[in-house]
């Protein structure tokens, strides 16, 4: 388990290929000092396994800092844009948290559910504003304020924009056209010390979104699957339903009065 906050950019220092796998060296320092064979790295939000690392007091010489290689199987491949590394390029990477950290981003596993695309950025004075694409599905799991892993960073989510003419938010692209979208904003800070400050639009981005908002709607799904069958919603729109749902009546609250005490003590 992660946090998304980033300890380190790391450099891509070898990409080889496999019939149906591929195996990533890493030059890197920080995520290394207490690093042992097998241990949990979060690469751009994915969380692999240490296969080798270069021992400590030694460098490599083709970052000139520590390595270490972790395989990435093909369902990984499939399901993030860890395919689309190379040589040369900077990474996120995170250790798993300790049960006695501070939890300072959101609960991440490392499993990426899809890949997003990087559609526009728009500078400010204080901060930048990124607009990505979802894939088809994701975007019932976001909300405004809720939080996203985007690269494996955590982000709070500014803005959901659902897929055109989607009124129910459950597919992000019905029908080939625009998919679903939400913006972040990015400090000084995330620019500076993640990869998020140079990717540009048109850019493959790896997303998780929040584990809870998934267990939401898998544990509720049940209960009002009734009402999505008898109001005409379709697989993966609970949204939508929840939405039309009548309000709770509100809880009745007895009118002001006099306190009266009753029993022993009472006159007191």
């Amino acid at each position: 388990m992660f946090t998304g906050i980033v300890e380190e950019l790391g450099i891509v220092a070898a990409v080889t290929e496999h019939a149906a796998a591929a195996e990533l060296a890493i030059g890197c320092s920080a995520v290394l000092e207490d690093v042992r064979h097998g241990a949990s790295i979060a690469v751009n939000g994915v969380c692999l396994t240490v296969t080798s690392f270069t021992p400590a007091g030694e460098v490599d010489p083709r970052t000139g800092t520590r390595v270490f290689t972790a395989d990435v199987m093909l369902e990984t491949l499939r399901r993030s844009a860890l395919g689309g590394l190379a040589t040369g390029d900077r990474v996120n990477l995170e250790r798993p948290v300790r049960l006695a950290d501070r939890l300072g981003g959101h609960l991440v596993q490392g499993h990426v559910d899809g890949v997003g695309t990087i559609v526009d950025r728009a500078p400010d004075e204080h901060w930048e504003v990124v607009r990505i694409a979802l894939p088809a599905g994701l975007d019932r799991f976001l909300v405004e304020k809720g939080s996203i892993a985007v690269d494996g960073v955590s982000l709070t989510v500014v803005e959901v924009t659902p897929a055109a003419g989607d009124s129910s938010s459950g597919d992000s692209s019905p029908g080939g056209g625009e998919p679903a979208t939400f913006t972040v904003s990015l400090i000084p800070t995330t620019l500076a010390e993640t990869t998020l400050g140079s990717r540009q639009a048109g850019a493959a981005v790896n997303l998780e979104v929040d584990v809870v908002a998934k267990y939401v709607e898998k544990l509720a799904a049940p209960a009002l699957g009734h009402l999505a069958a008898g109001r005409g919603a379709g697989p993966g729109q609970l949204p939508g339903v929840v939405g039309r749902l009548e309000p709770a009546p509100p809880f009745p609250v007895p009118p002001a009065g006099p306190v009266v005490l009753e029993g022993k003590g009472a006159g007191r």
